[in-house]
């Protein structure tokens, strides 16, 4: 697996830069009141001027004068606003929830048919300053046209996904790059991971964190439970995977495992088990494990060993479960028929590795990329 870059910013203080500076030798203050301050660098004038300065007062500028105000009626005066200064507009997320785009709105209702491939690119974005990690669409119908992406630039974003690629909102709920994010069902609110240790969920249309979980280690993995979105896991750069109720900010369950890191995380149906992609390095080898759990008894239900190499690839199914959808380290998008494991198409989509491909569950052959240069693809 390629080692994953935490983007920190470097701090600066320009303020050192100035208090370093050397004085000058020459000073002269025009202010009202103030004292002009100069060196005499000339005896020959007069014997009687001083080698060492002089000290003048400046005449006082009646215009310049201004009344005293103490310090404290200064800040109240500040802090109050009337309500005509007072800033009344609504947010950039007000209406995320209550907007349908047209795109959507004929395929509302009707029944998935058979699953169609894209075949042209609609339109590219530049759309992280830094590798975008995972897309989502919206898992309800009527907003599908939103689309969430995570980025290593520390930011979540929503795009108008099916309408030309317009960012709709910036989430900033982390101080380190977000490996993981996605969507709760109700579709009001995300749920994100970051190198930061910190899981947070984070209101759609506010833009405010309801909520933030301090994991101890950095998070490369959420995944709420079907039954109950509340109840998320999360797992990283640990030999840990944690089990938090959002409502309250309190871990449920740890299970624990005999591994470096997990990779990622995935509830089974019904949210009863779920399934854990783990790194096992040992002395003399290392192993990629799938370990499955009980989600109430924590207990071990399996655990399966394999060998991969490369780019944590994310990948989905179309809405019908009948087609499966992969990015690749090559930057190709890969279409294969679940059922007969054949390949159905294979797109020439990205120049770098592409680590995340998600066809649209509503609207069909529509089809959502991502590379580890910030870009993002939309074909049709």
């Amino acid at each position: 697996m390629a080692s994953l870059v935490d983007y920190e910013d470097s701090d600066s203080d320009p303020d050192q830069e100035r208090l370093s500076a050397a004085p000058q030798p020459h000073l002269e203050l025009y202010n009202a009141g103030a004292l002009i301050m100069s060196s005499s660098s000339s005896s020959s004038s007069s014997s009687a001027q001083s080698t060492s300065g002089c000290m003048k007062r400046a005449q006082l500028q009646p215009a310049a004068v201004r009344p005293y105000i103490p310090k404290r009626q200064r800040v109240s005066t500040a802090a109050v606003q009337t309500p005509e200064t007072q800033d009344t507009r609504p947010s950039a997320g007000a209406h995320l929830l209550s907007e349908v785009s047209e795109r959507v709105r004929p395929f509302l209702g009707r029944k998935h048919g058979r699953a169609e491939l894209p075949r042209r690119l609609q339109c590219c974005v530049q759309a992280h300053q830094g590798p975008v990690n995972t897309l989502q669409w919206s898992p309800v119908d009527h907003l599908s046209h939103l689309l969430l992406s995570a980025s290593m630039d520390k930011t979540c974003k929503v795009w108008d996904g099916v309408g030309g690629g317009r960012c709709l909102q910036t989430y900033s709920a982390h101080l380190g790059a977000v490996r993981d994010a996605c969507w709760l069902p109700c579709g009001r609110r995300l749920l994100s991971g970051s190198f930061d240790g910190t899981a947070a969920l984070t209101d759609v249309e506010t833009g405010q964190t309801v909520s933030r979980m301090e994991n101890g280690f950095k998070v490369t993995c959420v995944a709420p439970r079907p039954s109950d979105p509340d109840v998320f896991l999360s797992g990283g750069f640990s030999s840990e995977v944690k089990a938090w109720d959002a409502r309250c900010c309190k871990v449920l369950r740890v299970y624990k495992a005999a591994v470096q890191q997990t990779l990622d995380v995935l509830f089974l149906s019904g949210g009863r088990e779920f399934v854990s992609s783990t790194d096992a390095v040992s002395r003399d080898s290392a192993e990629r494990t799938l370990i499955a759990w009980d989600f109430e008894t924590t207990a071990k239900l399996s655990n399966q060993i394999f060998h991969v190499e490369g780019f944590a690839v994310h990948c989905g199914f179309s809405a019908d479960g009948s087609v499966l959808v992969s990015g690749s380290s090559t930057g190709s998008v890969h279409f294969y028929d679940y059922q007969s494991s054949q390949s159905l198409k294979t797109l020439d989509a990205h120049e770098h590795a592409c680590v995340c491909a998600a066809l649209h569950p509503v609207i069909p052959a529509v089809t959502a990329t991502c590379d580890w240069t910030g870009e993002i693809k939309i074909w049709t």
